[in-house]
């Protein structure tokens, strides 16, 4: 028998973009999760299928093989989750040939998280598998050097959240801490179906930057103490002032231009029904919204985000992580 090991999404609550320039973000790991099954193989082969993607291949002395799918789409999407095992090898002492199915309920290209879930997971099982002694430290770390294949140059966060779960402040500068949230936050997930690139929207934001320093510095300064104002929120549960706060952090993420028509109708929808706030998630140019929203109005205002061409959820937090499964 295999090794299961799974890791969970995460939305970004404030702060996305702007943690790219040393400014804060808050994210929250929900009850979506991404799972890795690892069985030893008796060649040295790696042998990987995502069954949500339809895509199967293997490795072999460095050169790719396709068995189901786009050989260009399934080479993208393996190449971190082969970083992620080769890292592991590493410590083990030798590589070896595994199986690995991959399945997850995580949204692909949506500003979820779901190749850093992914890495984490696949990290988690092959470490576990050949028992490779992994602290977390230590899947977060693989997970990063995963991620910098998909995005360039990832802030960290998605990650630290699939690694640590839970609530986290996070900085580039100083790293992560936990935030102690205890209250539940209703959230639905809008998920409008474009697909985007997390690498363009930050060249975006960039190239904006570059252009107009004092006006973007000013809304980073902004989007600041939005989030040090959020973590008071958190604390006092205060549901109305997040509201508040995620359609100002909304409205910046505007400003920079990684809105698009497609978020906009899904958060005009989810308010007009009676949301508490909504914003874009991640890197925003399609992806995902999210909407807080009390829980006597959590189907209407699901009804409004599926009606207006989303395809929606309700998510809640988790404070689980990346664990083993089964063994």
């Amino acid at each position: 028998m295999g090794v299961v090991a799974s890791a969970p999404a995460k939305v970004i609550l404030f702060g996305e973009h702007f943690v790219v320039y040393g400014e804060p973000a808050i994210v929250l790991a929900i009850d979506k999760r991404a799972y890795a099954t690892v069985e030893n193989r008796e060649d040295k082969r790696l042998y990987i299928r995502s069954t949500n993607l339809n895509l199967a291949g293997y490795f072999d002395n460095g050169t790719f093989k396709i068995e189901q799918g786009d050989v260009k789409e399934a080479k993208s999407k393996f190449e971190p989750v082969k970083l992620a095992i080769n890292k592991v090898a590493e410590k083990y002492g030798e590589s070896v040939g595994l199986n690995v199915e991959i399945y997850s309920t995580v949204p692909v290209a949506a500003g979820l998280g779901s190749s850093a879930a992914v890495a984490a997971a696949v990290a988690a099982a092959v470490g576990e598998l050949l028992n490779v002694k992994m602290a977390k430290e230590d899947i977060l770390r693989v997970a990063f050097e995963a991620e910098k294949t998909v995005h360039g140059t990832p802030s960290g966060i998605d990650p630290a959240i699939a690694t640590f779960g839970g609530t986290l402040f996070f900085q580039t500068d100083t790293g992560f801490k936990p935030l102690e949230v205890h209250m539940d936050m209703p959230l639905i997930i809008g998920n409008t179906g474009i697909e985007r690139s997390t690498r363009l929207q930050v060249e975006k934001v960039r190239n904006l930057r570059e252009k107009h320093p004092r006006i973007v510095d000013h809304i980073m300064w902004a989007a600041r103490e939005i989030v040090l104002r959020a973590i008071d929120a958190l604390k006092e549960n205060d549901l109305e002032t997040l509201g508040e706060l995620m359609n100002i952090n909304h409205a910046l993420l505007y400003g920079v231009g990684v809105s698009d028509e497609s978020l906009e109708w899904l958060i005009s929808a989810a308010r007009k029904e009676g949301a508490l706030g909504a914003k874009l998630t991640g890197a925003g140019g399609g992806g995902c919204m999210i909407a807080l929203t009390k829980d006597e109005r959590l189907e209407q205002v699901l009804g409004a985000i599926q009606r207006a061409g989303g395809r929606g959820f309700v998510a809640r937090k988790t404070n689980e992580g990346v664990k083993i499964e089964q063994r």
